[in-house]
């Protein structure tokens, strides 16, 4: 006779919480005389740096503006922004998280908030700084001791189920931009179905899709960016 051990041969399907998240050991912190924060998160190759340095292209000249890079054992993020001369190199911070890049802009955000600072010193006066995570998962998102408010990027290569997925970079953050929608035809993703299942997973929360192919410059993102700034000057 066959035996089975307790538990065996019977499958449970186990429903997790799409917007929950690892808990938050920083308290949010004022925004009052200080650079207002934003941070970009999303998984590898999603285009996170190439928004970033779109940003800088769309603001630079109007907003005074910093920016810090997070990647686990290189500067590379960093080191393309400046090639690329978005900015005044002196104005890009890197971050080597040496682990997870969840790690350094959630769980311990000391480098990340040391790169703030060094900023700060050395530009009085920033309006603006953006914080670049490290590529990292659906679930990665920023403490709100560090940023004010988050960007989370997928992109249209990985699918058109990714926002339906959730986690909480998908429905949570401040806002979800589907990127590289310019390749959609080319990997099968039907944008139709990707950004009605964003809008459907983030309720209110605003969804932009772009390609920085046809729009370099991010309008878009950028409008958003510009309407967080007077808030905190109110």
């Amino acid at each position: 006779m066959e035996k089975r051990g307790h538990g065996h041969g019977h499958v449970h399907p186990v429903n997790f919480d799409p917007t929950a998240a690892e808990p938050d050991h920083h308290e949010q912190a004022p925004t009052t005389g200080r650079a207002y924060r934003i941070g970009i998160g999303g998984p590898v190759g999603s285009g996170k740096t190439a928004l970033t340095a779109a940003l800088c292209r769309a603001l630079g000249d109007e907003v005074n503006l910093a920016v810090v890079t997070n990647d686990i054992y290189t500067t590379e993020d960093a080191d393309f922004l400046r090639k690329a001369g978005v900015l005044d190199p002196e104005r890009i911070e890197a971050v080597q998280t040496g682990a997870c890049p969840h790690t350094a802009i959630r769980d311990d955000i000391t480098a990340n908030l040391d790169a703030v600072e060094r900023l700060e010193e050395r530009f009085p006066g920033l309006d603006l700084v953006i914080i670049e995570s490290g590529g990292d998962n659906l679930t990665a998102v920023f403490s709100r001791g560090l940023a004010d408010s988050q960007v989370f990027v997928v992109d249209v290569a990985g699918g058109d189920k990714v926002p339906r997925k959730g986690g909480p970079g998908v429905t949570t953050a401040d806002l979800l931009v589907i990127n590289k929608i310019d390749i959609a035809h080319l990997v099968g993703a039907d944008m139709d179905v990707m950004t009605s299942d964003a809008h459907r997973m983030r309720g209110e929360l605003p969804v932009i899709t772009q390609s920085l192919v046809d729009t370099p410059n991010a309008p878009d993102v950028a409008a958003w960016v510009r309407s967080l700034l007077p808030v905190r000057a109110g």
